[in-house]
């Protein structure tokens, strides 16, 4: 294994015991944050270089949708929770305890924005694509047919997506089903498990593809899209 390909597999094993909410520690990309949940939050490092999506996704759009976009929701968040009963809870309570309520609602898209972009990131890697492990091939199969029918519900998913948003693929009790949502929307609050995401806000393709998000789209599922990932969300 190669010593990036070792990277990738630490930082999945991170992002899966954070996800768990196995402890207090904000945990994203695999690497746990030294501040107690209680002090300010930080932004959890990217699991691959910001040039390493060239030439699907250049280190440009990385560099603006990682370092102003995603910085930006977890400055609010921050400045938001300071203070606050929020201040003290990992992110997923945030996003799920504020999910719904209209008074709360900055709080939520921010927090929810800071989980959906730290999924996404992991939801891609270098060299992606291709086959995807077994456990999570035989469950493409019993719910779409096979893997090409289930990139073709991802990509129609992440191109009809009105607006802003996310195309998920899920686990729904035992069977995978793919959803999408809105603006900073998130499956954790709609009781099933999401096992990747594609990210369909404008400022995730634009610098590179434009007005053509079905080429972005279809780049990611092709190159990029992690699909190890996903079938450890799985398994988890």
């Amino acid at each position: 294994m190669s010593e990036q390909d070792n990277t990738i597999s630490l930082s999945r094993r991170g992002f899966l015991r954070a996800s768990a909410g196995a402890a207090l520690l904000f945990s994203m990309g695999g690497v746990s944050a030294v501040a107690r949940a209680s002090e300010p939050k930080a932004l959890p490092p990217l699991p691959w270089a910001e040039n390493a999506l060239e030439p699907v996704i250049s280190a440009k759009t990385i560099g603006f949708h990682y370092g102003k976009h995603h910085k930006g929701y977890l400055d609010n968040l921050n400045k938001l929770a300071a203070g606050t009963e929020y201040a003290d809870l990992p992110l997923e309570q945030i996003v799920t305890r504020t999910a719904g309520q209209a008074d709360k609602a900055a709080l939520f898209n921010n927090a929810a924005q800071v989980w959906n972009h730290s999924f996404y990131w992991q939801s891609l890697r270098p060299n992606g694509g291709g086959e995807p492990p077994a456990a999570l091939k035989a469950k493409m199969e019993a719910a779409f047919g096979g893997l090409d029918g289930c990139k073709k519900e991802l990509a129609a998913a992440a191109t009809s997506q009105f607006g802003s948003g996310w195309a998920w693929l899920v686990l729904e009790g035992d069977q995978l089903k793919v959803v999408k949502t809105p603006n900073a929307e998130t499956p954790l609050t709609r009781g099933v498990k999401p096992l990747l995401t594609i990210d369909v806000w404008e400022h995730a393709y634009y610098l590179d593809y434009q007005n053509r998000r079905a080429d972005y789209v279809a780049a990611v599922l092709d190159k990029l899209v992690n699909w190890g990932f996903a079938a450890d969300n799985l398994g988890a």
